[in-house]
């Protein structure tokens, strides 16, 4: 879930980047939120209708257009596309050539109304099957800044610790990785397309939350898990196939309550990334709770000497518009609430350790009103102002590692540096 900060932002804002020349265009800049940031229902066209008995009311995915890319590169995809076909079809000739019909944005909203997931859909068919439409979610696209802000402090935290990211991007180490909560899943398949040893369990307790995901937002339905830990259906359709070259299958999607799955779980994960809001715009309280069964659990379930937990938050209280400078991009979410929430998760995930092992920070979300939180247990570091600028300094150096060699679109440091704050 996200919350734009209440003022007005020009379109130059897009200008504000590291000096990094990028490499390959980011699809999901912010700069390309007016397609799809639209006021009330009525400005894009239903393509998903809902209702929830989890308490997220009517359950919607709208969809926009999408500029980019660019019809002229559509060809490429196709070929990309019948190339696939004949890897899984081998001397099967093709009767109809793949054709792109589009792209567009797809915003899942709860009730109606509060926006919890954005994401950049391809539809596609074969000539010979005009109404067997594909739909591919776009893994490199992330739409939305405090999802870029969770995977750049993320990876950047947890390679800051010995941990072995390259290993993991080219399919030489396991990385576990679990998400708390699905949306639309842009985390979940962005990180399973990037980093080629993940294996990403998700947990998601609303199955209309999944059944949107999966029939309007491209994400691949292979993915279902039953609770025993079997897929939901025994092999993979063709389309999975096709579109996700083994991709879907390190994606597990459960549907139940995160509490039962954590306390359930016997797995030991590296990474952890929760953002799980329900449709009042309410992070469940049993979720950061101290005294709940999730943290204690959640503690025994992160990985020893190098475990990272990265939890979206956003303010429940409002900005100061009057003393607010709009050239600041970095709003740090505020109140009672968050600053419960970030002693909550330090204390359960480095409680009875070595006083010098561990951290916890949090980063403001640039243009929404979000942050970060960051719970590591690695990374030694004593009280001082000194180690905190030296914790700071390493990020700050490890970034540029991460974003080079996960090969991101967007620039890693930009969601490191803004508003940086310890959790003392």
């Amino acid at each position: 879930m996200f919350n734009l900060a209440r003022f007005s932002l020009k379109r130059n804002l897009r200008r504000f980047s590291t000096a990094i020349n990028r490499r390959i265009e980011d699809e999901g800049d912010w700069f390309y939120s007016s397609e799809w940031w639209r006021s009330g229902s009525s400005n894009g066209n239903t393509v998903f209708r809902g209702i929830s008995d989890k308490g997220n009311g009517v359950v919607t995915v709208l969809a926009h257009p999408s500029s980019k890319p660019d019809k002229r590169y559509w060809a490429r995809t196709e070929n990309w596309l019948e190339q696939r076909y004949a890897e899984i079809h081998p001397g099967h000739k093709a009767n109809g050539k793949f054709r792109i019909s589009g792209y567009q944005w797809r915003t899942l909203h709860f009730n109606e109304d509060t926006r919890q997931s954005t994401v950049k859909v391809m539809t596609a068919y074969r000539e010979e099957e005009p109404s067997a439409v594909c739909l591919m979610q776009q893994p490199h696209c992330l739409a939305v800044p405090y999802v870029k802000s969770m995977i750049s402090a993320g990876l950047t935290t947890i390679s800051s610790c010995d941990y072995d990211l390259k290993n993991a991007v080219l399919g030489k180490r396991k990385m576990n990785v679990l998400c708390i909560g699905h949306g639309g899943g842009s985390i979940p398949l962005f990180l399973a397309s990037k980093i080629r040893g993940a294996v990403v369990d998700i947990v998601e307790i609303d199955p209309t939350v999944i059944s949107a995901s999966i029939k309007a937002m491209g994400f691949p339905s292979f993915s279902i898990t039953t609770p025993s830990g079997k897929r939901a259906t025994s092999k993979p359709g063709p389309t999975d196939e096709i579109l996700w070259k083994g991709i879907h299958e390190r994606l597990l999607l459960y549907e139940s309550d995160a509490e039962k799955f954590i306390l359930e779980s016997t797995n030991l994960y590296d990474i952890v990334f929760i953002d799980a809001y329900d449709g009042e715009d309410i992070f469940p309280h049993k979720l950061w709770d101290p005294h709940s069964p999730f943290l204690k659990a959640l503690g025994s379930r992160l990985h020893p000497d190098h475990g990272t937990v990265i939890v979206n938050l956003h303010s429940d209280a409002d900005l100061d518009i009057d003393s607010f400078n709009p050239f600041n991009l970095h709003v740090l979410p505020k109140g009672n609430y968050v600053s419960h929430v970030c002693r909550a998760y330090k204390d359960a995930l480095l409680e009875n350790r070595n006083s010098h092992t561990g951290f916890a920070y949090t980063v403001s979300v640039p243009w929404v009103c979000n942050a970060s939180l960051v719970v590591c247990r690695g990374l030694s570091k004593s009280d001082g102002i000194s180690d905190w600028d030296m914790i700071f300094n390493g990020l700050i150096s490890k970034s540029f590692e991460v974003e080079k060699l996960v090969d991101l679109p967007f620039s890693c440091l930009q969601y490191i540096k803004g508003g940086f704050t310890p959790v003392n």
